[in-house]
């Protein structure tokens, strides 16, 4: 067996500003139906066409008045309107409200012409055909003015904006059907290794199951990206380039295992055949033997096949790249500092992401190996230990990162 080891490492901080220079945001759009638009990116600004509301309305259920005919209205002496008519949301108006008079009306029906307030029922009895005032009110009282929500020729939402629950309603109340989008980055999934076995099938012996194309598709549809799983490629060159070729049709790939120094791991090869490799080693646990690149002038991860390394480097160096592609604002995990609740011990020269359960406001240490997905799963976050730190001593305050 040929090994290769590493000859060096470059920074965290050196990783991800390599990363950055080589991924650009998508640059396509589509159109998308309100009902799926939710988390999307907007790719033009929204003019409002039209008022919003587009008539005046009532705001409360009462009665459509002339407001200089409640003037000094009291529960003792009271003003009597004759009723002519009913108005119910959806309704047209088809009557004149002159002095003397009054319509019924429900909060969100449209106020008749002549009105100009509208008195809340709980201020009025109605008897037969009039209806008798208890209180006065002032022109506009109760009103909801065309256009107070939306003036036309408002910009109501803008290019870039992540689209929420709240700017959703505020397209439908512009009556769009649709939303123009930023198209998801198409990231394609390949995980390599003569070991890895389809989910549902038995396990035939020194086989694992892929883990890690679940993991990695979890977080690429978290942060915006449309994930698509490649056939598993087994440990040959040629089986790597005939993977890379089912590969380039997407916008970023992400491959997992194959990208350490033993003698099938054959990434690092294929990719500089016919490619470009930007780094390969980082000096973090776990996670080390993770690559960068570009193919066919898209950027490509290599990343570890353990898998808590993989999903580890997942949440540090591929979910900023995505976000990135797919125009979504910078990722900001819940932090939350607090005593570590037993002594941590780390490499020297390795920034070490160690994975934490929250338990009782202590940081419990929970990473097991970089292979046991464990290490993560029955985690709730990890803290950051610097590269020059071998020791963290319990009761040290710590700051862990939600994931």
């Amino acid at each position: 067996m040929t090994m290769r080891p590493f000859t060096s490492t470059i920074s965290i901080d050196e990783a991800h500003a390599i990363i950055e220079a080589g991924v650009s945001p998508i640059d396509r759009t589509e159109s998308v139906p309100l009902a799926d638009a939710r988390g999307r990116v907007l790719a033009r600004d929204v003019v409002a066409r039209f008022d919003v509301p587009p008539f005046d309305r009532a705001s409360m259920d009462g009665y459509a008045v002339v407001a200089a005919d409640t003037a000094g209205a009291t529960r003792e002496q009271g003003r009597r309107l004759e009723l002519i008519g009913r108005l119910y949301t959806g309704d047209v108006p088809t009557v004149t409200v002159t002095p003397g008079s009054c319509v019924e009306i429900a909060t969100g029906a449209p106020i008749p012409l002549g009105a100009d307030a509208v008195i809340m029922v709980e201020e009025t009895a109605q008897q037969g055909s009039d209806v008798e005032l208890f209180t006065s009110v002032r022109p506009r009282q109760n009103i909801g003015p065309r256009g107070a929500d939306i003036a036309v020729g408002d910009t109501v939402l803008r290019a870039g904006q992540v689209l929420n629950a709240s700017r959703i309603g505020a397209l439908a109340a512009l009556g769009c059907a649709d939303a123009e989008v930023w198209v998801r980055p198409s990231v394609a999934i390949l995980s390599t290794g003569n070991e890895i076995a389809e989910l549902g099938r038995p396990l035939a012996p020194g086989q694992i199951y892929d883990i890690n194309r679940y993991t990695l598709a979890a977080v690429v549809a978290e942060h915006g990206g449309a994930a698509t799983a490649i056939s598993t490629a087994r440990d040959t060159v040629e089986a790597l380039h005939q993977a890379i070729d089912n590969c380039l049709g997407h916008d970023l790939i992400v491959f997992s295992g194959g990208s350490s120094v033993g003698e099938r791991d054959l990434i690092l090869d294929v990719i500089r055949e016919r490619g470009e490799v930007r780094f390969h080693g980082i000096a973090v646990k776990p996670g080390k033997p993770t690559l960068f690149g570009m193919l066919g002038g898209r950027p490509v991860f290599g990343m570890p096949g353990y898998p808590t390394s993989c999903l580890s480097n997942a949440y540090i160096l591929l979910v900023p790249a995505l976000r990135r592609m797919a125009r979504l604002p910078s990722s900001a995990p819940r932090r939350l500092t607090m005593p570590l609740a037993a002594r941590v011990t780390s490499v020297a020269g390795r920034h070490q992401f160690y994975s934490v359960r929250v338990e009782d406001g202590h940081a419990v240490p929970a990473f097991k190996a970089s292979g046991d997905i464990t290490s993560i799963s029955r985690a709730d976050g990890y803290i950051e230990i610097a590269m020059d730190v071998t020791v963290v001593e319990a009761g040290t305050a710590v700051v862990v990162t939600l994931v």
